[in-house]
């Protein structure tokens, strides 16, 4: 079977698999206490040009969650899209971890948010019969497989700024928007305005292993995640060991090289795809995602073949979504380009 359902479908990089071998010897001190840690943190200070407070976790949703409980009250709003991961598939995670804050979705194209669609939004602040606006989340890449350009996210960040809230980046594939973008991580974040990043590199080649990384944190912010973060059970025991896979993720550029390669394979997907008589993409094909209208008997001949991919949408739209990782053999996207046909 040739799988294309979904990057965490995937197994890991074997320099990652080498670099658990390695942490696994010997002992070391627990609960964030290692050496591998420290280093993690201060190599995501360098990468990222700025101070930083890095928190390894295990799970997108909790880096998201544990993120959004340190900058949004329980009475507050989390403004984000509507098809955003923390509105969709985060199972209420959002809402518990806040204490009760409400996620306010919002339209947008192509998986994005606009700074007119928020500023007609936010509003009811000093209203005591209102949730208080608190947080704009951003998914890059989004949802849609598109990317906010450093002006796109600096444009929502002014809006942020407007209105005192702070502003979250859900970067589950952050590396396939960094590598599409083709920008620093700080230009990228920070200097754009971003105040939490949810760093995910499980997607991208980790077995579990995702960072919350809060730039230039308020004080006692830090000190606040520390105690939401043990209290939600994700203060592992063992930290080492998921410590050991961001440091291998980072050294040597794996974590860039790993999206160049899977950015490569869906524009290929797309570009194979766009040329097939009946065949129409969603979206723009800009990181690791692919969103196309398929005719019904396209779309069961390749089910019928072998190929795994998910239907999108209402099933009578014929909407597929194809989605390739930093493992994706360029014969299987031939080949599933040559079936298609």
């Amino acid at each position: 079977m040739v799988n294309f359902c979904s990057d965490n479908a995937t197994g890991a990089s074997v320099e990652i698999l080498r670099a658990l071998e390695a942490a696994n010897g010997g002992t070391a001190m627990p609960y964030g206490a290692d050496d591998i840690t420290a280093r993690v943190a201060a190599r995501l200070g360098e990468i990222f040009e700025t101070e930083v407070a890095v928190f390894p976790v295990a799970t997108g949703t909790a880096a998201n969650v544990l993120a959004l409980s340190v900058m949004v009250p329980p009475y507050g709003a989390v403004y984000c899209h509507r098809e955003a991961h923390i509105h969709v598939d985060e199972c209420g995670a959002p809402e518990f971890y806040t204490g009760g804050a409400k996620l306010i979705p919002l339209p947008g194209a192509h998986g994005k948010l606009d700074p007119q669609t928020l500023e007609g939004a936010i509003t009811g602040a000093g209203v005591v019969h209102a949730v208080q606006p608190a947080a704009i989340s951003l998914t890059q890449a989004t949802e849609a497989g598109t990317v906010y350009t450093p002006d796109e996210v600096a444009a929502i960040a002014a809006v942020a700024r407007r209105h005192g809230l702070g502003l979250h980046v859900d970067g589950a594939r952050f590396a396939n928007a960094l590598v599409a973008l083709g920008c620093s991580p700080a230009e990228a974040t920070w200097k754009a305005g971003v105040d939490a990043l949810s760093f995910g590199a499980t997607k991208n080649g980790a077995l579990g292993a995702e960072a919350v990384i809060l730039f230039k944190p308020a004080p006692g912010m830090a000190e606040e995640f520390g105690y939401r973060r043990k209290r939600g059970g994700h203060l592992f025991s063992k930290m080492r060991f998921l410590s050991a896979q961001l440091e291998a993720y980072l050294a040597d550029d794996l974590w860039l090289r790993n999206a160049r390669h899977a950015n490569a394979m869906a524009r290929r997907l797309g570009d194979g795809l766009a040329t097939l008589p009946g065949v129409a993409l969603i979206h723009p094909v800009e990181a690791n995602e692919v969103f196309a209208r398929l005719p019904e008997a396209m779309i069961a001949g390749l089910l019928d073949d072998g190929f795994a991919f998910y239907r999108w949408g209402a099933p009578e739209a014929c909407e597929v979504r194809l989605v390739t990782a930093f493992d994706t053999d360029p014969q299987d996207v031939n080949r599933f380009l040559t079936a298609a046909r």
